[in-house]
């Protein structure tokens, strides 16, 4: 969360010509509720199974820059889907870095705690394994969305040539 992953896919789409799809977005249109509300009541459970069955559902799409949740790849079939037909690409920034560009959102679930920092910290280390098996992983810290979508573009046309 906070990495830029909506802005930077959003770019990135249009960089390639491609369309756009934000699986938290597809969540809520489907569960017709919004993500802070299927948390409060439904569980993170129901969320995360939500996310399963988008993945499921995208695994047969093309020419599509699928932006997801951070948590998303937690579960290791959903990464493993998003591998067999995707370059997988991690958006990389420090926890304070992501505390400064969420701290002023309420739609965060999983920040709605005391210590929201702490919190961040505590995601990312455990999600750190899961992200590390991303194809490609880029930083965005101190760098316009553009250029963060160029390189991504980049890594897109590179991977697509060694695959023919």
């Amino acid at each position: 969360m906070g990495s830029g992953k909506t802005s930077v896919g959003r770019a990135l789409a249009e960089l390639l010509g491609f369309k756009f799809a934000d699986t938290d977005e597809l969540i809520e249109g489907r569960a017709r509720k919004r993500i802070t509300d299927i948390f409060e009541q439904d569980g993170e459970p129901a969320f995360r199974e939500l996310e399963r069955t988008i993945v499921t559902e995208l695994a047969g799409s093309h020419n599509l820059v699928i932006s997801t949740g951070g948590g998303l790849p937690i579960q290791q079939s959903n990464l493993d889907s998003l591998k067999t037909h995707a370059l997988v690409v991690c958006l990389w920034a420090t926890p304070d870095k992501i505390f400064e560009r969420v701290r002023s959102q309420s739609h965060r679930p999983l920040l709605n705690v005391p210590d929201p920092l702490g919190r961040i910290r505590e995601l990312l280390e455990a999600r750190t394994p899961f992200y590390k098996q991303a194809d490609v992983l880029v930083t965005t810290e101190g760098r316009p969305v553009r250029e963060v979508a160029q390189q991504v573009a980049n890594q897109f046309h590179l991977a697509r040539a060694a695959a023919s």
